[in-house]
């Protein structure tokens, strides 16, 4: 006898071609998911987690399986009432329905949960007429703070943003003014960092506060004495000698206008303005260094009848040194032209140490030999042997 092995009508549909042994065995057509040798895995839907133990009919409602849905709502209804979406492997796995990436989840649309959100039920912020149901609330503050901030009268915030981000840290705990954010149009640094609001808010408008120094530091300008700001003219706006470092130190006037340096880069200002009015200080050098010019006997500067200008010969170098003095240019050239290398000192030709606006050119000049002098004039008219006459004729020798 011949055995041949033929495909029996099959419930299924035409194109389930498996055998029949791969899902029911001898005893009978009920099915034991525990002795099924069916691989599932190799179709779309690959059986994981609690799917592995669900009952074939479960999913398969008829007994043909091609065309059976493989999305999740097919099979599972929508306890959160589509509030979010259809999709529920974005926050469910196949081995249970309990969610325990919340904040992942909340961060993919935007809106972590840091600082006090992290502790919040879900139910906190999504409230509905089911527990179930999480409705997209939005992510920004005023969302869900929008009584906080109506209620807010410390300041009131009628007139504020409703962005709560402006002025407070998300990752805070709570609403104080330690938490306050983005205050760029007027930096809270040094001695502005940390301060009560109301320090300088003294309004319960916050947005009509006048950011000029003197608004606030008023009494501070008012009482400072050294020096004394109000009696001298100071600006009223600090930022033009201070920082918002505490303590008004360092304090660094703009002195532009007349520059202070080298010498002059001194911290005590009353060693120049010696009055209460610092802006009537004069600024020719003679009016502070009169004593230094009178005291000079190298050379006499007022023997010599020097200018009182000192940065003529003088730079702000402390010491007075070097000193560099035009005499080629203001009065007669001796270090260019024939004078250039003949002289040592300033005694060479002026003899009065005490007065060095005399001067003596027959020193050098043919002091011994008078007669060449005379023949070498013998055709100048009003000639005389004298130094003034020197200088007089011979202006650039």
């Amino acid at each position: 006898m011949i055995f041949t092995s033929t495909f029996a009508q099959t419930p299924h549909g035409d194109e389930l071609k498996v055998s029949c042994n791969q899902c029911h065995n001898p005893s009978g057509w009920e099915l034991d998911i525990y002795l099924m040798r069916f691989n599932h895995n190799k179709t779309d839907f690959k059986l994981e987690g609690a799917h592995t133990q669900t009952d074939c009919k479960a999913c398969h409602e008829t007994l043909v399986f091609k065309g059976t849905p493989n999305q999740c709502a097919s099979c599972h209804n929508d306890i959160h009432s589509a509030s979010v979406g259809n999709d529920c492997v974005r926050c469910h796995t196949s081995n249970t329905w309990l969610v325990d990436n919340v904040p992942e989840i909340h961060e993919e649309n935007g809106f972590p949960l840091v600082g006090s959100h992290g502790s919040l039920s879900c139910v906190d912020c999504h409230f509905s007429e089911t527990n179930l149901r999480f409705d997209n609330i939005g992510n920004d503050c005023i969302s869900c703070h929008r009584e906080d901030f109506m209620a807010a009268k410390s300041p009131d915030h009628t007139n504020f943003s409703t962005n709560c981000l402006e002025c407070h840290n998300p990752v805070g705990n709570g609403w104080d003014s330690d938490n306050i954010g983005d205050h760029d149009f007027f930096p809270l640094t040094l001695g502005h960092d940390n301060l009560d609001c109301k320090q300088c808010h003294t309004t319960g408008t916050f947005s009509d506060a006048d950011p000029n120094c003197v608004t606030c530091h008023q009494p501070d300008y008012d009482g400072t004495l050294n020096p004394q700001h109000r009696n001298i003219g100071f600006s009223t706006d600090c930022v033009s000698c201070h920082t918002t470092n505490p303590g008004w130190t360092p304090a660094t006037i703009n002195h532009d206008f007349f520059p202070l340096t080298l010498g002059h880069d001194i911290q005590d200002c009353t060693q120049c303005h010696t009055t209460s009015n610092y802006s009537d200080a004069d600024p020719n050098c003679v009016t502070c260094h009169q004593t230094d010019y009178d005291n000079t006997n190298n050379p006499n500067h007022t023997a010599a009848h020097f200018p009182t200008d000192c940065v003529a010969c003088h730079t702000t170098n402390p010491g007075w040194t070097p000193a560099i003095f035009d005499h080629d240019g203001q009065y007669f050239p001796i270090d260019s032209g024939k004078h250039r290398g003949e002289w040592n000192d300033c005694v060479d030709c002026h003899n009065n140490a005490n007065d060095y606006s005399v001067y003596n050119c027959l020193n050098c000049h043919e002091h011994n030999n008078q007669s060449k002098v005379d023949n070498d004039h013998s055709e100048v008219n009003g000639y005389v042997y004298e130094s003034s006459a020197c200088v007089t004729c011979h202006p650039n020798p």
